[in-house]
C-alpha cells in the first residue's frame, strides 16, 4: 500500500512563491510504476488536476490556470515529488493533494489515480 504525505503549504502573499513536496512510501520505488499528479481543491470548487508527470519525468502535463507559473518535478531516488509554485495568486488557495496512478500517461482524471495524499493547505493572501 502506497502512501503519500504532502509538505510545503503555507501562507504566502501575492506574486510569492511556495514549494509543495510528496513523498512516497511504502509501495516500493514510485519510479518503476508511477505516475504523479498534483490535485488542488478551492473552497466550494471541485478538485481539479493542475498536474502531471509520468514515471521518468519525461512528459508533463499542466492546466492552463497554472502553466508558465508552476512547475512539477520528480526525485526518484527520494521517492518524492515536488511542485514549484511560483507568481502566486489569491485564487491559487486551495488544499493540494497528491496522487499517484499505477499506470502509464500523464492525466489529470482523478478516477485514474490509485492513491491520495491527505492535502496540504496553501493560502495566498496578503
Amino acid at each position: 500500500q502506497l502512501q503519500l504525505v504532502e509538505s510545503g503549504g503555507g501562507l504566502v502573499q501575492p506574486g510569492g512563491s511556495l514549494r509543495l513536496s510528496c513523498a512516497a512510501s511504502g509501495g516500493g520505488i514510485i519510479s518503476r510504476y508511477y505516475t504523479m499528479g498534483w490535485f488542488r481543491q478551492a473552497p466550494g470548487k471541485e478538485r481539479e488536476g493542475i498536474s502531471s508527470i509520468s514515471s521518468s519525468g519525461s512528459s508533463l502535463k499542466y492546466a492552463d490556470s497554472v502553466k508558465g507559473r508552476f512547475t512539477i518535478s520528480r526525485d526518484n531516488a527520494k521517492n518524492t515529488v515536488y511542485l514549484q509554485m511560483n507568481s502566486l495568486k489569491p485564487e491559487d488557495t486551495a488544499i493540494y493533494y497528491c496522487a499517484a496512478r499505477n499506470g502509464p500517461g500523464v492525466t489529470h482524471v482523478q478516477a485514474l489515480y490509485d492513491y491520495w495524499g491527505q492535502g496540504t493547505q496553501v493560502t495566498v493572501s496578503s
